[in-house]
């Protein structure tokens, strides 16, 4: 799909740098993949996930309550 988006000329972004900080917010929600977005911008998978940081998105798409989830299995099983 292809979209046309008018921006403001105060906006001084390069057209790659819209099109990731789209493709990083998609990525961040979990409504795209690293390889999709990585084929938003035109990066290879690896490039995209290690520019991510640069972006304030982590590779790792945990949220709180399933790192704590996954601590008390852990715990759990170091139990048994």
């Amino acid at each position: 799909m292809s979209v046309n988006i008018n921006i403001p000329d105060s906006i001084a972004l390069s057209p790659f740098e819209l099109s990731m900080n789209l493709a990083a917010k998609l990525f961040d929600r979990g409504l795209i993949t690293s390889g999709q977005g990585a084929e938003m911008v035109g990066l290879s998978k690896r490039a995209f996930i290690k520019l991510l940081g640069k972006y304030e998105v982590s590779v790792f798409q945990y949220d709180m309550d399933e790192v704590l989830e996954d601590l008390e299995n852990i715990k759990h099983a170091r139990n048994i």
